[in-house]
């Protein structure tokens, strides 16, 4: 059923490969295809334009191949939208183009301080009126205090713990105001704490799925968007009234990125 509230942000991936490696799933000895690239992409738009009310689309720009994985934008709240300050200087690159994207649609545009590294949804994600936000080795925990700060809200920072899930968003998935995916293993003990105590129901995944990013996936109501064969994982969201979306994104899985690196949730 589509969800007539939801706006979304993609890039197409005309320019997408593994040209350099900054994280442990990029191997220049293992390129994208092109061709199954563009393909996979262009079946998961398909299925987000039937679920969520509006799909935007952003130009790509040459040179920068991770552009695609539009959730490391930055973090849209309200009104507000908090831009990346990347780490690698790979993707620092990418951060005009989304300003300009952002600002053109009347967004008051947040920048960080030089020196405070955050890279968007990828490492921020609502759960209920609560940020859950991941820090360590793509954004700084001082960035999350001046979230708090500017938008007077809770933030609850979790420290990341397996180099494979460098992203929030590779091991933590909201479902809804109760629930959430998480790989335990993905955290240090007190962020595991920290979930556990303010998550209603968190599922925890097992590492072979974890591994198949299932935790990166696209929530849109009652609606879930994963990559294909998790079957454990998609047993306990139909469990709990979810309408799973299975769809090969394995050309972007060797990026480090699944359905949810390549979203980003406006509205």
């Amino acid at each position: 059923m589509k969800q007539d509230s939801t706006e979304l942000l993609m890039c197409s991936p005309e320019h997408y490969g593994i040209h350099y490696v900054i994280n442990p799933w990029m191997k220049l000895s293992r390129p994208s295809d092109p061709q199954r690239s563009l393909a996979q992409w262009t079946a998961l738009h398909e299925i987000l334009e039937r679920l969520a009310g509006t799909v935007h689309v952003i130009a790509p720009a040459s040179g920068l191949p991770d552009m695609v994985f539009t959730a490391n934008a930055g973090l849209p709240v309200g009104e507000r939208f908090f831009l990346s300050r990347f780490r690698h200087e790979q993707r620092q690159h990418e951060s005009p183009h989304f300003r300009k994207w952002f600002e053109a649609r009347g967004f008051d545009i947040v920048e960080f301080p030089e020196d405070v590294y955050f890279e968007g949804a990828g490492d921020a994600l609502f759960l209920g009126p609560t940020l859950f936000a991941g820090y360590r080795y793509r954004s700084d925990i001082r960035a999350h205090t001046l979230i708090a700060e500017q938008q007077g809200i809770q933030v609850l920072s979790l420290e990341l713990a397996d180099r494979r899930f460098y992203h929030l968003d590779t091991c933590f998935a909201p479902l809804n105001g109760e629930s959430a995916l998480y790989y335990p293993k993905a955290f240090d003990p007190y962020a595991r704490q920290v979930i556990e105590a303010n998550v209603e129901d968190a599922i925890a995944v097992p590492a072979e799925e974890a591994l198949r990013f299932v935790c990166n996936a696209v929530v849109i109501g009652r609606n879930v968007v994963i990559h294909q064969d998790c079957p454990r994982t998609c047993k306990e969201l139909t469990a709990r009234g979810f309408g799973v979306h299975e769809t090969d994104l394995s050309e972007f899985i060797k990026a480090g990125g699944s359905a949810k690196c390549l979203t980003l949730q406006i509205r």
